[in-house]
């Protein structure tokens, strides 16, 4: 059977989904026909995706996130003015959307949580069976835990968002830290998470420092400042603002710039990790056994709900800022038996996408 991907190019984690599944299809008796991934500002697609995908690779204008230089927060009211600004090009993708989806004589379509994906089924009215994956998806559950003292609207904003991706599909596939059972009135699976070969074949030891990875320059003042209090904790962190592939401050503090194979490698050897609430990087950290300080960006209500969710499942705690001795207090009591129960339920996700693909084709 022949497969399409609709893939969000903001950030990385639906692109390393993407890799994943694809991964998984190469092993499988389908064909992975391409992709098409939604990028800003004609941006060109991430090279750590460019580079690997192993099928054509189409692009559309689609919608950004906009974050403060100063704070790192996310700024809603900037990212809507530029989503409207830039409409008349979005409108023009649905067309370039649906015309590759023909052009593919794809079986069905995979959506990584591409708003214009969802978009292009609801107008387009394209016939080809369509699945939708993301972690997001999860906040569809009964048992999902929202974050507490959150903005009423951040979260109907959040549920309206995951509403529209999933326009047409046959299935939501759920991501999710642990099993829970499937939602059939809501067309919820949920799903192991898709972690790539790369981070799923290390076998991983301990030493005593702590790995930081950070997408937002502006978090270097709360790592500076956090290491000024504890400049006993050993901290090694990749960030987007060091270009230089290694920049020692002193002793116990290193920056990095950001580079996925060497990050994986100082994630396999560290005690623990410390990160925004990006869903794809704590799942690697909690399969390589190592517990995670989740920090969601400011005004990031979907990393709130990763942060949340993540602390509920046991592979970490959530914190609103650089808090080491939270972290050092939270190590000696972290139960290492989630992480075991965590590789288990990751180990399942070939079998269980496989035959996601093949229901959804048979339906």
């Amino acid at each position: 059977m022949r497969v399409l991907f609709l893939v969000q190019g903001e950030g990385r984690g639906h692109l390393t989904q993407a890799l994943s599944l694809a991964q998984i299809l190469q092993k499988s008796p389908h064909e992975l026909v391409g992709a098409v991934v939604g990028v800003a500002d004609e941006r060109p697609v991430p090279a750590f995706f460019a580079e690997s995908f192993p099928a054509p690779i189409e692009t559309v204008a689609s919608p950004a996130l906009v974050y403060s230089p100063k704070t790192n927060a996310l700024m809603p009211l900037e990212s809507f003015i530029g989503g409207i600004k830039n409409s008349p090009a979005f409108w023009r993708s649905l067309s370039l959307i649906d015309a590759a989806i023909t052009r593919s004589r794809a079986d069905v379509v995979i959506n990584f949580y591409e708003v214009l994906g969802g978009m292009t089924y609801y107008f387009r009215r394209p016939k080809t069976p369509l699945l939708t994956v993301a972690h997001q998806y999860l906040a569809f559950h009964p048992q999902f835990q929202f974050p507490t003292g959150k903005k009423f609207i951040d979260k109907q904003t959040f549920m309206l968002l995951s509403r529209v991706t999933s326009f047409g599909a046959r299935e939501r596939l759920a991501l999710s830290f642990d099993q829970l059972p499937d939602v059939p009135e809501q067309h919820l699976r949920v799903m192991p998470p898709l972690l790539r070969q790369e981070a799923t074949q290390r076998q991983p030891t301990t030493e005593t420092y702590l790995l930081a990875y950070m997408t937002q320059p502006g978090l270097r003042v709360q790592l500076a400042e956090a290491h000024r209090l504890r400049p006993d904790v050993s901290v090694h962190c990749f960030n987007s603002g060091v270009s230089a592939a290694d920049e020692p401050v002193d002793d116990t503090l290193t920056y990095h710039a950001i580079d996925g194979k060497r990050f994986l490698d100082f994630m396999q050897n560290s005690r623990a990790v410390i990160t925004t609430a990006g869903f794809e990087s704590v799942c690697e950290a909690a399969y390589l056994g190592k517990p995670v300080l989740m920090m969601p960006q400011p005004n990031h209500y979907e990393q709130a709900c990763n942060a949340t969710d993540g602390q509920r499942a046991g592979v970490g705690i959530a914190a609103d800022s650089f808090d080491l001795d939270a972290l050092m207090a939270y190590l000696p009591h972290h139960d290492y038996a989630v992480n075991e129960r965590f590789r288990a339920w990751q180990n399942q996700a070939g079998p269980l996408f496989l035959e996601a693909i093949e229901r959804v084709i048979r339906s």
